[in-house]
């Protein structure tokens, strides 16, 4: 992490919504989202305010080497965005505590406000995460 890595650090995103970010395809598998109206899905949303918090926060660390994972998501969704409205993303990064990274976030579609909420991201080493993450694969496959 470098020494500009600072709180109060403050970050906007915009993303057009497309149709394939609905409801609809979160799980295409699943008969009831497919029965859903095709309005920006929430996991999607929770993936774009992860997304513009790691676009915010990577100039500011030794990235790729360094990496963030979210670890904690407190967001609530308000209001329905159709395809086609760009999505704002607004950001603070509120604290730092050591590896661990706390954000306010909140977004709106040009309509309405369609979130707001926390989003914390944890910082890795990413050589060490993935050796980890390796380890457990082989323990799944060695008891199967």
């Amino acid at each position: 992490m470098k020494s500009t890595l600072q709180s109060g650090l403050y970050y906007e995103f915009k993303f057009t919504v497309p149709e394939n970010k609905t409801v609809p395809y979160l799980y295409p598998e699943s008969e009831e989202f497919q029965a859903m109206p095709k309005v920006f899905g929430t996991g999607f949303m929770v993936g774009l305010f992860e997304w513009a918090c790691i676009k915010a926060i990577n100039p500011h660390l030794d990235w790729p080497n360094e990496q963030t994972v979210g670890t904690d998501v407190k967001l609530s969704h308000i209001a329905a965005t159709p395809p086609g409205l760009t999505v704002t993303v607004k950001l603070r990064l509120e604290k730092i505590e050591g590896k661990r990274l706390l954000f306010h976030v909140e977004a709106h579609d040009g309509v309405d406000q369609i979130s707001e909420g926390t989003h914390e991201r944890f910082i890795i080493d990413a050589a060490k995460f993935n050796e980890k993450v390796n380890r457990k694969s082989e323990i799944v496959r060695i008891t199967e």
